[in-house]
Protein backbone atom coordinates (compact mmCIF):
# COMPACT_ATOMS: atom_id res chain seq x y z
CA UNK A 1 0.00 0.00 0.00
CA UNK A 2 1.49 3.37 -1.04
CA UNK A 3 0.92 5.98 1.65
CA UNK A 4 3.50 8.41 0.28
CA UNK A 5 0.93 11.06 -0.72
CA UNK A 6 -1.08 10.99 2.53
CA UNK A 7 -1.66 14.42 4.07
CA UNK A 8 -4.76 13.90 6.24
CA UNK A 9 -5.59 11.23 8.82
CA UNK A 10 -9.08 11.03 10.31
CA UNK A 11 -9.99 8.74 13.18
CA UNK A 12 -13.14 7.97 15.08
CA UNK A 13 -12.66 7.82 18.86
CA UNK A 14 -14.73 5.15 20.67
CA UNK A 15 -14.01 1.65 19.41
CA UNK A 16 -11.28 3.03 17.16
CA UNK A 17 -8.57 5.28 18.64
CA UNK A 18 -9.73 4.72 22.22
CA UNK A 19 -9.26 1.28 23.76
CA UNK A 20 -12.00 -0.49 25.74
CA UNK A 21 -11.01 1.52 28.81
CA UNK A 22 -11.59 4.77 26.92
CA UNK A 23 -7.89 5.64 26.78
CA UNK A 24 -5.54 6.85 24.04
CA UNK A 25 -2.21 5.01 23.93
CA UNK A 26 1.10 6.72 24.69
CA UNK A 27 2.29 5.35 21.35
CA UNK A 28 -0.32 7.42 19.51
CA UNK A 29 0.99 10.69 20.98
CA UNK A 30 4.53 9.73 20.00
CA UNK A 31 3.40 8.89 16.47
CA UNK A 32 1.48 12.18 16.23
CA UNK A 33 4.73 14.10 16.79
CA UNK A 34 6.23 12.29 13.81
CA UNK A 35 3.12 12.92 11.69
CA UNK A 36 3.36 16.65 12.44
CA UNK A 37 6.99 16.69 11.37
CA UNK A 38 5.93 15.14 8.06
CA UNK A 39 3.22 17.79 7.61
CA UNK A 40 0.38 15.30 8.03
CA UNK A 41 -2.79 16.68 9.66
CA UNK A 42 -4.77 14.68 12.23
CA UNK A 43 -8.53 14.88 12.76
CA UNK A 44 -10.49 13.34 15.64
CA UNK A 45 -14.06 12.66 14.46
CA UNK A 46 -16.57 11.46 17.03
CA UNK A 47 -20.12 11.46 18.26
CA UNK A 48 -18.69 12.74 21.53
CA UNK A 49 -18.94 16.29 22.83
CA UNK A 50 -15.97 18.39 21.71
CA UNK A 51 -14.98 19.10 25.33
CA UNK A 52 -14.70 15.34 25.87
CA UNK A 53 -12.63 14.79 22.72
CA UNK A 54 -10.25 17.58 23.73
CA UNK A 55 -9.83 16.12 27.21
CA UNK A 56 -8.90 12.72 25.72
CA UNK A 57 -6.37 14.39 23.41
CA UNK A 58 -5.34 17.24 25.69
CA UNK A 59 -1.58 17.17 24.87
CA UNK A 60 -2.36 17.90 21.21
CA UNK A 61 -5.80 19.53 21.43
CA UNK A 62 -4.65 22.82 19.87
CA UNK A 63 -2.75 21.12 17.04
CA UNK A 64 -5.55 18.98 15.59
CA UNK A 65 -8.95 19.39 14.00
CA UNK A 66 -11.96 18.10 15.90
CA UNK A 67 -15.22 16.95 14.32
CA UNK A 68 -17.60 16.47 17.26
CA UNK A 69 -21.26 15.55 17.79
CA UNK A 70 -21.17 13.38 14.64
CA UNK A 71 -20.33 16.40 12.50
CA UNK A 72 -22.51 18.92 14.31
CA UNK A 73 -19.47 21.11 15.03
CA UNK A 74 -15.95 21.31 13.63
CA UNK A 75 -13.09 23.15 15.35
CA UNK A 76 -9.36 23.85 15.18
CA UNK A 77 -8.22 24.70 18.68
CA UNK A 78 -10.80 27.20 19.96
CA UNK A 79 -11.89 28.31 16.49
CA UNK A 80 -15.28 27.03 15.38
CA UNK A 81 -15.10 26.32 11.64
CA UNK A 82 -18.61 25.04 11.06
CA UNK A 83 -21.82 23.96 12.79
CA UNK A 84 -25.05 22.20 11.84
CA UNK A 85 -27.86 22.85 14.31
CA UNK A 86 -31.38 21.63 15.06
CA UNK A 87 -34.40 23.93 15.62
CA UNK A 88 -35.99 23.52 19.02
CA UNK A 89 -39.38 22.68 17.48
CA UNK A 90 -37.79 19.57 15.96
CA UNK A 91 -36.06 18.77 19.25
CA UNK A 92 -39.45 18.93 20.97
CA UNK A 93 -40.88 16.35 18.54
CA UNK A 94 -37.90 14.06 19.10
CA UNK A 95 -38.06 14.24 22.90
CA UNK A 96 -41.77 13.52 23.00
CA UNK A 97 -41.32 10.49 20.74
CA UNK A 98 -38.32 9.05 22.54
CA UNK A 99 -39.95 9.40 25.96
CA UNK A 100 -42.40 6.70 24.88
CA UNK A 101 -39.59 4.12 24.47
CA UNK A 102 -38.93 2.15 27.64
CA UNK A 103 -35.51 2.23 29.33
CA UNK A 104 -34.16 5.08 27.20
CA UNK A 105 -32.17 8.06 28.42
CA UNK A 106 -31.71 11.25 26.41
CA UNK A 107 -28.92 13.78 26.07
CA UNK A 108 -29.68 17.15 24.47
CA UNK A 109 -26.34 18.17 22.96
CA UNK A 110 -25.71 21.90 22.99
CA UNK A 111 -22.73 24.06 22.12
CA UNK A 112 -22.12 25.28 25.66
CA UNK A 113 -22.97 21.98 27.37
CA UNK A 114 -25.06 18.82 27.27
CA UNK A 115 -28.38 18.57 29.09
CA UNK A 116 -29.97 15.55 30.77
CA UNK A 117 -33.15 15.06 32.75
CA UNK A 118 -32.30 11.58 34.04
CA UNK A 119 -32.29 10.61 37.72
CA UNK A 120 -30.59 7.31 36.94
CA UNK A 121 -27.27 7.46 38.82
CA UNK A 122 -25.80 4.53 36.88
CA UNK A 123 -26.56 6.21 33.55
CA UNK A 124 -25.24 9.59 34.71
CA UNK A 125 -21.97 8.00 35.79
CA UNK A 126 -21.65 6.32 32.36
CA UNK A 127 -22.73 9.42 30.44
CA UNK A 128 -20.00 11.57 32.02
CA UNK A 129 -17.39 9.55 30.09
CA UNK A 130 -18.70 11.15 26.86
CA UNK A 131 -19.93 14.56 28.07
CA UNK A 132 -17.60 16.44 30.40
CA UNK A 133 -19.63 19.68 30.34
CA UNK A 134 -23.26 19.09 31.28
CA UNK A 135 -26.25 20.26 33.31
CA UNK A 136 -29.02 18.22 34.88
CA UNK A 137 -32.43 19.85 34.32
CA UNK A 138 -35.97 19.01 35.36
CA UNK A 139 -37.34 18.96 31.80
CA UNK A 140 -35.39 18.94 28.52
CA UNK A 141 -38.30 20.72 26.85
CA UNK A 142 -37.60 23.78 28.99
CA UNK A 143 -33.98 24.15 27.81
CA UNK A 144 -33.82 26.70 25.02
CA UNK A 145 -30.83 29.00 25.58
CA UNK A 146 -28.19 27.26 23.47
CA UNK A 147 -27.33 26.05 19.99
CA UNK A 148 -28.25 22.37 19.66
CA UNK A 149 -26.51 19.80 17.48
CA UNK A 150 -28.38 16.58 18.20
CA UNK A 151 -30.37 14.44 20.61
CA UNK A 152 -28.38 11.38 21.71
CA UNK A 153 -30.47 8.45 22.90
CA UNK A 154 -29.08 5.76 25.18
CA UNK A 155 -30.45 2.24 25.70
CA UNK A 156 -28.77 -0.08 28.22
CA UNK A 157 -29.13 -3.15 25.99
CA UNK A 158 -29.15 -2.17 22.31
CA UNK A 159 -29.91 1.08 20.50
CA UNK A 160 -30.28 -0.81 17.21
CA UNK A 161 -32.81 -3.27 18.60
CA UNK A 162 -34.84 -1.13 21.00
CA UNK A 163 -34.57 2.52 19.86
CA UNK A 164 -34.14 2.44 16.09
CA UNK A 165 -37.54 0.79 15.28
CA UNK A 166 -39.31 3.86 16.75
CA UNK A 167 -36.74 6.49 15.77
CA UNK A 168 -36.65 5.49 12.09
CA UNK A 169 -39.94 7.34 11.58
CA UNK A 170 -37.80 10.52 11.58
CA UNK A 171 -35.56 9.38 8.73
CA UNK A 172 -37.15 11.53 6.00
CA UNK A 173 -36.43 14.71 7.94
CA UNK A 174 -33.44 13.84 10.14
CA UNK A 175 -30.22 11.86 10.31
CA UNK A 176 -30.97 8.80 12.44
CA UNK A 177 -27.60 7.23 13.26
CA UNK A 178 -26.88 4.14 15.33
CA UNK A 179 -23.61 5.48 16.66
CA UNK A 180 -22.72 2.72 19.11
CA UNK A 181 -24.04 -0.42 20.73
CA UNK A 182 -26.00 1.68 23.23
CA UNK A 183 -26.36 5.00 21.39
CA UNK A 184 -28.54 6.44 18.62
CA UNK A 185 -28.24 10.05 17.46
CA UNK A 186 -30.86 12.27 15.86
CA UNK A 187 -29.63 15.39 14.07
CA UNK A 188 -30.23 17.51 10.97
CA UNK A 189 -30.02 15.79 7.59
CA UNK A 190 -26.77 17.66 6.89
CA UNK A 191 -25.15 16.51 10.13
CA UNK A 192 -22.79 13.62 9.65
CA UNK A 193 -19.04 13.13 9.82
CA UNK A 194 -18.83 12.89 6.03
CA UNK A 195 -20.19 16.40 5.44
CA UNK A 196 -17.80 17.85 8.02
CA UNK A 197 -14.83 15.98 6.56
CA UNK A 198 -15.72 17.05 3.02
CA UNK A 199 -15.72 20.69 4.13
CA UNK A 200 -12.37 20.21 5.82
CA UNK A 201 -10.88 18.59 2.72
CA UNK A 202 -12.00 21.65 0.75
CA UNK A 203 -10.51 24.04 3.33
CA UNK A 204 -7.17 22.21 3.31
CA UNK A 205 -7.10 21.48 -0.43
CA UNK A 206 -6.77 17.76 0.21
CA UNK A 207 -8.57 15.03 -1.75
CA UNK A 208 -9.57 11.42 -1.11
CA UNK A 209 -6.28 10.06 -2.51
CA UNK A 210 -4.44 11.89 0.29
CA UNK A 211 -6.85 10.96 3.10
CA UNK A 212 -6.80 8.02 5.53
CA UNK A 213 -9.94 7.29 7.61
CA UNK A 214 -10.49 4.86 10.50
CA UNK A 215 -13.90 3.84 11.86
CA UNK A 216 -15.90 1.16 13.60
CA UNK A 217 -19.61 2.06 13.64
CA UNK A 218 -22.45 3.29 11.41
CA UNK A 219 -21.83 6.96 12.15
CA UNK A 220 -18.47 6.54 10.37
CA UNK A 221 -19.87 5.30 7.05
CA UNK A 222 -20.04 8.63 5.20
CA UNK A 223 -16.52 9.70 6.10
CA UNK A 224 -15.08 6.30 5.18
CA UNK A 225 -16.46 6.85 1.67
CA UNK A 226 -14.36 10.03 1.31
CA UNK A 227 -11.03 8.20 1.46
CA UNK A 228 -9.06 5.89 -0.80
CA UNK A 229 -7.48 4.53 2.39
CA UNK A 230 -10.53 3.67 4.50
CA UNK A 231 -9.96 1.23 7.37
CA UNK A 232 -12.48 -0.78 9.38
CA UNK A 233 -11.37 -1.87 12.81
CA UNK A 234 -11.36 -5.62 13.51
CA UNK A 235 -14.12 -4.90 16.07
CA UNK A 236 -16.20 -2.87 13.57
CA UNK A 237 -19.91 -3.22 12.77
CA UNK A 238 -20.54 -5.40 9.68
CA UNK A 239 -21.80 -2.32 7.76
CA UNK A 240 -18.44 -0.62 8.29
CA UNK A 241 -16.48 -3.67 7.17
CA UNK A 242 -18.60 -3.76 4.00
CA UNK A 243 -17.85 -0.11 3.13
CA UNK A 244 -14.18 0.20 4.15
CA UNK A 245 -11.55 -0.73 1.58
CA UNK A 246 -9.14 -2.14 4.15
CA UNK A 247 -9.08 -3.48 7.70
CA UNK A 248 -6.77 -3.21 10.68
CA UNK A 249 -6.44 -4.71 14.14
CA UNK A 250 -8.92 -3.93 16.91
CA UNK A 251 -8.92 -0.83 19.09
CA UNK A 252 -7.47 -2.93 21.94
CA UNK A 253 -4.64 -4.09 19.65
CA UNK A 254 -3.68 -0.54 18.57
CA UNK A 255 -5.07 -0.99 15.08
CA UNK A 256 -4.87 2.74 14.28
CA UNK A 257 -1.28 2.99 15.53
CA UNK A 258 -0.29 -0.02 13.41
CA UNK A 259 -1.32 1.78 10.21
CA UNK A 260 0.15 5.11 11.35
CA UNK A 261 3.54 3.39 11.68
CA UNK A 262 3.18 2.11 8.11
CA UNK A 263 2.31 5.61 6.90
CA UNK A 264 5.36 7.07 8.61
CA UNK A 265 7.59 4.38 7.14
CA UNK A 266 6.26 4.75 3.59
Amino acid sequence: MDFSQVKLIVSDMDGTLLNSEGKVSDKFFQLHQSLEKKGITFVAASGRQFYSIKSKLSPIQNDIYVIAENGGIMLKGEEVLHTYTLPFATITDIIKKIRSIEETEMVLCGKSKAYIESNNAEFIDFFKEFYTEYEKVEDLLEVAQDEFFKVAVYHPRSSEEFVYPSAKSFEKELQVKISGENWLDLSSLETHKGNALERLQEILGIDRTQTVVFGDFNNDLEMLQLSDFSFAMKNAHPNVKAVAKYSTKSNDEEGVETILEQILNS
